[in-house]
Parts: structure tokens; sequence; C-alpha cells
């Protein structure tokens, strides 16, 4: 632990590796193992998992899961979950009135940490004013690994309140398969349909995976 915060003194925080910075968090070791290797041992994990970071890994990982690990306890694990929460939380304080949507691309550096490690299709609004910047993001719900079922009035009653001029629409594939579904074509057609009646613009549909997207705008679904 000493020469972990020697370090950090001496190259900057941003200059120490993800198990260092872990074992910061983490603190004290075992007999046969220090703070360090426990750190380590959490992070490995993700090279049996295709296309995941060690931070996503770590992101994903359940307060029981985080507990097999020897030398994490309650206590550990709930203090890492929080370090986690709490860099989410920092990171949602980007969406503010400066954040404009010009792209696909910018929905998916908006939303993509939001999804990453959910094990569920979750679909979300992104409520825009009539400049494309960012009134808010809603969550409209949560369905099983392969679908969600939500209705078009869950989509539009909050654009409505806040007197929007657009939305896009996003949800992800937990499968990582980047295909729409022939629902997700559908859904997407009738949203647009009734955008129209309400006088609030679908500007695009983002379907996010395992650090890709697809923007069914761009494939002329809609």
């Amino acid at each position: 632990m000493i020469d972990l915060m020697k370090n950090w003194n001496y190259f900057g925080s941003e200059n120490l590796t993800n198990s260092e910075l872990l074992a910061i968090i983490i603190k004290t070791g075992t007999k046969d193992k220090n703070c360090l290797d426990i750190s380590r041992n959490i992070l490995t994990g993700n090279e049996n998992v295709e296309n995941v970071s060690d931070l996503e890994y770590l992101s994903s990982m359940s307060l029981p899961y985080l507990r097999k690990f020897k030398g994490i306890g309650r206590v550990k694990s709930i203090q890492i979950k929080a370090v986690l929460e709490l860099s989410k939380r920092i990171s949602k304080t980007n969406i503010n009135d400066k954040t404009r949507i010009t792209s696909p691309k910018d929905i998916f550096n908006l939303l993509n940490e939001s999804y990453i490690g959910k094990k569920q299709e979750i679909v979300k609004t992104i409520i825009l004013d009539n400049s494309n910047k960012v009134l808010s993001v809603i969550t409209n719900g949560i369905g099983k690994t392969s679908s969600v079922q939500i209705g078009i009035k869950e989509i539009f009653s909050e654009p409505i309140k806040q007197m929007a001029s657009g939305i896009v629409l996003v949800h992800n594939h937990p499968s990582g398969n980047m295909n729409p579904s022939e629902s997700d074509i559908k859904f997407t057609k009738n949203i647009n349909e009734y955008g129209d009646t309400f006088e609030i613009k679908l500007l695009d549909h983002v379907i996010i995976g395992k650090n890709e997207y697809i923007s069914l705008k761009e494939k002329g679904y809609f």
C-alpha cells in the first residue's frame, strides 16, 4: 500500500494501472496475497470474455460475485461498487445543455457506458430541443436478454411534458448480435409515425452492442 501511494505521488494517478488503482481501494491483503495481487486476480477474469475490458468486467460484477475473491469481504465489495457507482454518476454530469447530438457516434458516446455489463435489454430515450441539444435521457423499460416490451405512451409521455422537438431511441443487444429484429424495425416505424402526430421528430434509433453500434436511420429502416 505504501509503495502504491508513493507511485501516486511520484507518477500521478493518471499513470497508475487499473490494477494499482483498484488495489488502493482494496487497501489491505491477506496472509498469502497483498492488495495488488488480489486486484490483478479480480481484473484478469475478463481474459475469458470476448470484447470486454477489465473495467467493463469489474463494472458487471455483483456484490456476491466480488466476495468470491479471497480477501474481498462485505465491506470491501461495497466500497468497490460505491466507487464504480460514483464514476457512473460523474460521467452523467456531462449530459447538460451543451451536449448536442449530431451523429450516431454522439449517441453511442453518450450512452455506451450506461450499457456496460447489462444482461437485459434496456430501452432509453434521448430527449432533444430544437437545436438537438440533450434535455434529458429517460429509461423507458428493462426487458429480457433478447427483448423488451414498450408502448407508444411510454416513449412520448416525457418528451411531450418537456416540449421536446426530437427524440432518439436507444437500446442494447446484450448478445452482441447487431442485427435489428423484426420487432425493432416495426417498433421504430411506429414511433416515427406517431412522432409526426405529436410534432416530435424521431432522429434515429441506435442499437448498442459490445463496444459497437448501428443506426437504423443510416441503414434505411425508416
